[in-house]
């Protein structure tokens, strides 16, 4: 081998030597490997804290909802017995569209505020039972008041006089006792009207069935089944198609589900009987009306609140 080939390798040889020592400098690449600085709002494994949602302070307690998935504000209000323009308005949403999944809504007034719809709250109370006698006075005295004949309604005077001179009278027939708070008539329930007049086909079942179904051709009337202000009139609801929810005092409402048009818009006041849209088949497999009554929320037997046909 030449000498001049020798130089030559030992030249290339000092190239590539220099070459590896400049080589240690380090290129400007992130290095991935090293973690994060951990921040005061982090957790100790570097990941950032779960978001708080609106509301979540209040998950449980009474009034309050919790978002589940597939909800919307319309079908929470309706749950609640309430309008949506009232839940909207106690949780300060500007969008009723945006409820995310866990945030805790507010479904009931504060005490004594007024609604949306014109209805003011009071706090709820237990009634006081005060015993009276049956002239309608306080009793005097730790005895039971004496029995008179006013008290009774007006018995003869003979029947009077033989009760003051000891003779014991038959008694009096009164009128029937009147019935108890829980079988009398809520004072705010309205006087119920058919809202169809097609066949029922399909009844209320506790949990499964909301409603009555009433079968009919489309086009057929649906009618208010009373007074009331429409608080709905759309699409919004899965399940319902084309919905109109009467509100017609501050525990019930009645929906209106299915139909092909609607005749009434939001805020509307309307009759009872008045035509309120036409039955249809939107969100069904047939033409049908899908009628619910709900008393503070909870949906009750039409059946038993709509007079005999």
């Amino acid at each position: 081998m030449s000498s001049s080939f020798r130089l030559a390798a030992a030249a290339a040889a000092l190239l590539v030597l220099a070459g590896c020592a400049s080589s240690n400098r380090r290129a400007p690449v992130e290095d991935r490997a090293k973690p994060a600085p951990v921040t005061g709002a982090s957790s100790a494994s570097g990941q950032a804290p779960a978001k708080v949602l609106p509301g979540a302070e209040n998950a449980g307690k009474p009034g309050y909802y919790t978002v589940k998935p597939g909800d919307t504000l319309i079908r929470i209000a309706l749950e609640a017995g309430k309008t949506w323009r009232d839940v909207a308005a106690w949780n300060g949403l500007d969008n009723p569209n945006l409820i995310e999944v866990g945030q805790v809504l507010r479904v009931a007034p504060p005490v004594g505020e007024t609604t949306a719809s014109g209805v003011s709250t009071k706090p709820v109370t237990s009634p006081k039972i005060e015993a009276r006698g049956l002239d309608n006075k306080t009793p005097a005295g730790k005895g039971a008041p004496a029995t008179t004949a006013s008290a009774v309604g007006g018995a003869p005077s003979g029947a009077a006089s033989g009760a003051a001179s000891g003779a014991t009278a038959a008694p009096p027939s009164a009128a029937p006792p009147a019935a108890s708070t829980s079988e009398a008539k809520d004072v705010d329930e309205p006087n119920w009207g058919w809202p169809a007049s097609g066949p029922v086909i399909g009844g209320f079942e506790e949990g499964k069935h909301k409603g009555l179904t009433f079968s009919g051709k489309a086009g057929d009337p649906v009618q208010a089944s009373a007074d009331g202000r429409v608080v709905y009139a759309g699409s919004g609801l899965r399940g319902y198609g084309n919905l109109v929810i009467l509100k017609h005092s501050s525990d019930f409402l009645t929906a209106y589900a299915h139909n092909q048009t609607l005749l009434v818009k939001e805020d509307q006041v309307v009759r009872k009987g008045q035509k309120i849209a036409e039955m249809g088949s939107t969100d069904a497999d047939r033409v049908q009306l899908h009628f619910e009554i709900r008393k503070g929320g909870k949906p009750v037997d039409p059946a038993k609140q709509l007079p005999s046909r």
